[in-house]
């Protein structure tokens, strides 16, 4: 094993505290069911037709709060809030409808399917507002009645290290928001063209990649474009990062749809125990280099074609101090 030196684990910790929160935003579900409004572009949700919707909705409230349990274990700030609403089924995915941002902002984006769009909270706003220190709160919502849709840290993975915003084109990442939002937010736009094995759109760019303090996943065979996928790849060892190339098999797995945080005892990369038995041992072995894997079963909430990562919404935002 090599030696870490305590630099090198400093140096780490830095980049961690820059990349990966250490407190996030979850949303327990009461009545999840699988959304026949997103089906259409979303080729990873499962057909639940069949199956009980009150079986689903209590099994998709236990694996959330498995998932909660197993973060705060770990030494994660946490904010559960429960979902009592009955007609907003994607409502465990917080991260398409708000983000936060160092510097006190948060950021409202406009959603592109209609029954997603009452899963934004006032509640969840106060909540961080009074918790955390908040400067201003970009609204993008009303850009729906024009059509444009930018859904969040699932459209776009945030280097934020980098400065750079990356994005697969699709019809939920408006290129006019995306331009205003990094302009605003201090990002560089880098957008590709990605697509699964059977040449359809990839819906959001958080199923196909993760950006971690160190590491990064990536399907590069999902980018088709071989000058652009050299430039993504470029961008990102540029940065310090190993690059864990996936296959199309481990992004339908949700390999991709993981999220690094810090607990306790330093980072951890949080994903589903699908995505984990997905990965081969060398790319476990990198990841661990870096960070513990944290993996929890969620297979219920994973029908709706989202895993971890959709579930979290990151807080980088500085803590009012405690009285």
């Amino acid at each position: 094993m090599a030696l870490v030196t305590a630099s090198e684990t400093a140096r780490r910790r830095r980049r961690a505290s820059l990349q990966a929160p250490s407190g996030v935003v979850m949303i327990r579900p009461h009545h999840f069911f699988v959304n026949p409004q997103t089906a259409a572009d979303n080729v990873f949700q499962r057909d639940a037709s069949v199956l009980d919707r009150a079986d689903l909705a209590t099994r998709a409230h236990a694996e959330s709060s498995a998932l909660a349990d197993a973060l705060i274990s770990a030494g994660v700030r946490v904010h559960l809030l429960d979902d009592l609403a009955d007609d907003l089924p994607d409502s465990v995915f917080p991260n398409n409808w708000f983000s936060t941002h160092r510097g006190g902002r948060i950021v409202v984006y406009p959603m592109s399917t209609p029954n997603r769009r009452g899963e934004r909270r006032h509640d969840v706003l106060d909540m961080l507002k009074e918790q955390y220190r908040v400067q201003d709160v970009v609204d993008y919502s009303g850009l729906e009645r024009d059509g444009l849709y930018l859904e969040g840290t699932g459209a776009m993975v945030l280097d934020l290290v980098g400065r750079i915003a990356y994005v697969a084109r699709s019809h939920r990442a408006d290129p006019v928001i995306l331009e205003r939002f990094c302009t605003h937010a201090g990002f560089e736009p880098m957008v590709f063209d990605a697509v699964d094995e059977t040449g359809t759109a990839i819906y959001h760019t958080n199923v196909l990649m993760c950006v971690g303090s160190d590491v990064a996943m990536l399907c590069l065979d999902a980018i088709r474009d071989e000058a652009r996928r050299t430039e993504v790849v470029e961008r990102l060892t540029e940065t310090g990062r190993d690059v864990i190339e996936l296959t199309q098999l481990q992004v339908a797995e949700f390999a991709g749809n993981a999220i690094e945080l810090v607990g306790s005892d330093g980072p951890l990369m949080a994903m589903s125990e699908r995505a984990r038995r997905s990965l081969s041992t060398a790319q476990v072995r990198l990841i661990e280099q870096s960070c513990e894997i944290l993996s929890v079963e969620i297979s219920t909430i994973e029908l709706a074609g989202g895993s971890v990562r959709c579930m979290l919404a990151g807080i980088h935002l500085d803590a009012r101090p405690t009285v």
